[in-house]
Formats: structure tokens, sequence, C-alpha cells
């Protein structure tokens, strides 16, 4: 996906239909991300999450490229370096905080906090040209971007310690073997999968997949039962959401057609 010269901004976005694509647009740089870029990066994805048109986002880089990570020639903003490292993490907190589906569509390079991008996509598609490395220990520095968060919890601890102090390059295959990647898929077809995947999400329910979303997220810190507190909350929301129009579709042999409508109060408005 190539550069737009008469477009210079670092975040770019194309809509088709219900899917919002989230494109890195410093192709020269490997799409490697200044300050500025990153928190642009955070107030788009904060924008499709409030946008109601948008049921499904994948992000992707330009030129070949997912993301090098943070651009360290680029221009720094002059805060403290702790402020500048916060509003990093505002950014990783939007995309771990979006209740629609994410897809990260890499290809060529996906490095340090750019490789942890992808890892806090719900989805990973990689081309047969990714290579992947926590690269921080070759820069003197230490994961960020969530990687402290996800590595351990996808790969276990060992692995991921292996991945964030040797700091080596992984191909595609070896990052699927280790659950790091969702599927592997030559040059010339991931295009049309991810875009096949993308329509498949933007139909689904969205109230429920929001809160799968969520109940997953939660269980890595509960207990059992609190677990099964929170899933029987999510499915009383959904019985009075897309559930009904599911169950209807499948005593009649037809299609669901899902619209996250909260069924209730459009029942109290028909009464009033």
């Amino acid at each position: 996906m190539p550069e737009n010269p008469e477009t210079p901004e670092p975040v770019l976005t194309l809509r088709k239909g219900p899917v919002l694509t989230v494109i890195l647009n410093r192709p020269r740089r490997k799409n490697a991300m200044t300050d500025d870029a990153w928190a642009l990066l955070g107030e788009t994805l904060r924008a499709a999450r409030s946008d109601e048109a948008v049921k499904a986002v994948v992000i992707t880089g330009a030129g070949g490229d997912f993301c090098a990570g943070a651009d360290l020639r680029g221009a720094r903003s002059r805060q403290h370096p702790l402020d500048r490292m916060n509003r990093l993490g505002d950014t990783a907190q939007a995309l771990y905080d979006m209740p629609k589906p994410v897809i990260a569509k890499v290809e060529g390079v996906a490095v340090g906090a750019g490789w942890n991008l992808a890892l806090g996509c719900d989805l990973v598609v990689a081309s047969t040209t990714a290579r992947f490395a926590q690269i921080f220990a070759r820069r003197g520095l230490s994961p960020d971007f969530g990687g402290s968060w996800l590595l351990p919890r996808i790969v276990g601890l060992q692995q991921a310690k292996r991945l964030a102090l040797l700091a080596e390059f992984v191909d595609a295959d070896e990052a699927a073997r280790l659950g790091l990647v969702t599927w592997v898929k030559p040059a010339e077809e991931i295009d049309t999968f991810v875009e096949d995947l993308a329509a498949r999400l933007a139909g689904g329910p969205p109230v429920a997949m929001a809160q799968a979303k969520l109940l997953l997220h939660q269980a890595a810190g509960q207990i059992f039962h609190e677990a099964l507190d929170n899933e029987s909350r999510a499915q009383v929301i959904n019985f009075a959401t897309d559930a009904p129009a599911a169950r209807w579709a499948f005593v009649e042999g037809t299609e669901p057609c899902f619209e996250g409508r909260w069924l209730l109060s459009h029942q109290t408005e028909d009464r009033t």
C-alpha cells in the first residue's frame, strides 16, 4: 500500500462500508512512528470506537512494511520522557479498549512497539514476508506498548523472556507456531483474505462481540466464579439485543441480521 505523496499525514484512514482501514503512512521509515504519529493513531482509534457506522477495524502499514516501532531519528516532543511514554500508553490503551474487532494485517517488518501494536489487535494476519522482533534490547530499552503484558499471556513466560532478552527476529511461520500470528498468507492472497475476514466480523453481532472481547480481557485477572458472574451478566444483555434474531433465524433456517439494538427500549417505546 503506497504512500500518498499529497497526503503526508502519518496515519490515514480508508472506509469501505462498515470496515475502517487504518494505515500507518511513513513508508520511507518503514512506518516507524514519531511521538505525534503515535498520538494521532490513538485519536484515530478513539474516533473509530465512537463511530457507530464502523463495525470492524484493520490496521496495516504503507509501502510493504507494518511498523518499525518508534522512530528514534524522528523529532521528539519537549515533554518530560514520562509524559511522552504515558501518551504512548494512552494509544496502546485505546487499542486494548476497542470494543470492535481489530485485525492487524502485517507485511514486512513489525518490530518493537510495532510488533506490540499488532499483538494488541484481536487477530493477526501475516504475509509470508513478515518478520517480527522485540527489538528493544538492541536499543538499550525494555518492552513498551503493552508488550510486557501481552507476550507472556500469549506465549508463556519463558518464550516471552527469550523474545525480549535476545531481541532476535522470527519469521511469520515461527510467529504462528508460537501463537503470535493467527494466519499466515502468501503476499498475493493477504489483501483478499483480510477483506473477507473484516467483512465477516463487521456482519457479526456488535454487542455480543464487544462483550466477548471484554470477558476474555477481564478473565486474565479473575478467579473462575468471577468470570462466570461476568458471563451471566453479558448473556442477559445479549438476550435483549441480537440473540432473539439469531434464534429466530436458526429456527427458520435463514441467516440472522445483527443490528446491535437494545430491544427492551423499543418495546417500551412501542407501549407508550
